[in-house]
């Protein structure tokens, strides 16, 4: 990698949000099943805030519960231990960086984009027979590598920004032009930092080029979630251009037009909600 040496990326690991001991956990046991509920429905209840947004997220109609969960022991019994802790981990990662510290950056508008994308990569998953809550958790921290940019050198992504405006280029291009480095190496950096799964660190690595050798079904999920969200304007930012869709990825989903437009309606109606939860 040129550029920025990845030591210097992370140097500044005061700068980056610490998770809570419990998301950690969660993040680096993201393919194991048997965690006891019962222990970490304790550890996170000494988090109100987590509590909460979780169990409003658990009750959500994108979940479809037939029984309101009151508790996090009840959502994780109904909906299962993998599904409550990517819940868990989507609560806790929309509050915990700071917002507002690179003027240009639109922190709401990013969020917004990548709970969007996490929607509709649990959507695609079900019919393509992949775990819907790891194309969750993947959708949702795919681009995460900008907020590390972000919160590392906010003036010179400022400057980034401005590059993609003045040539009306993708972001990508624009880092690597002034920073050497991109979303996606500060991305994988923080992964590695984070303990994340080799599953989700290659969702992270490759959702740019998911036709890569080793790249993995995740990324081309991955890949074309986020470009299909942009191409239905769900962030609502203007200023970004729609990314090139991978052919092969697309061709790789081999979805019929009418379970597209399925797939469109789900995710409109999962995003306004789990929007409306994360944000608040």
């Amino acid at each position: 990698m040129s550029g920025l040496p990845i030591d210097e990326l992370l140097g500044g690991v005061d700068d980056l949000p610490s998770l809570p001991a419990v998301v950690m956990e969660l993040l680096g046991s993201i393919e194991q099943e048997d965690t006891d509920i019962a222990v970490l429905a304790r550890k996170v209840s000494s988090d109100p805030a987590l509590t909460a947004k979780t169990l409003r997220l658990a009750n959500s109609s994108a979940f479809g519960l037939q029984v309101k969960a009151t508790t996090l022991q009840q959502a994780m019994t109904y909906l299962g231990f993998q599904t409550t802790r990517n819940l868990i981990t989507a609560a806790a990662l929309t509050g915990c960086f700071p917002a507002g510290r690179c003027p240009g950056f639109n922190d709401k508008a990013f969020w917004r984009h990548s709970i969007a994308a996490a929607a509709c990569a649990r959507v695609l998953a079900r019919p393509l027979r992949f775990n819907p809550d790891v194309a969750f958790t993947a959708g949702l921290l795919h681009d995460i590598g900008r907020l590390v940019l972000v919160a590392r050198f906010p003036e010179r992504y400022q400057a980034v920004l401005s590059l993609r405006d003045k040539r009306d280029c993708e972001l990508i291009e624009a880092e690597r032009a002034l920073l050497g480095v991109d979303h996606v190496d500060a991305g994988v950096a923080l992964a590695e930092h984070w303990n994340f799964s080799d599953t989700m660190r290659h969702a992270i690595a490759f959702h740019h080029a998911p036709e890569a050798p080793g790249a993995g079904f995740l990324a081309t999920i991955v890949h074309v979630a986020s470009a299909v969200v942009h191409a239905l304007d769900l962030a609502d930012n203007p200023d970004e251009l729609v990314p090139r869709v991978s052919a092969v990825a697309w061709t790789a989903l081999g979805m019929t037009e009418q379970a597209w437009l399925q797939a469109f309606h789900d995710t409109e109606l999962q995003y306004e909600e789990m929007t409306a939860i994360l944000m608040a």
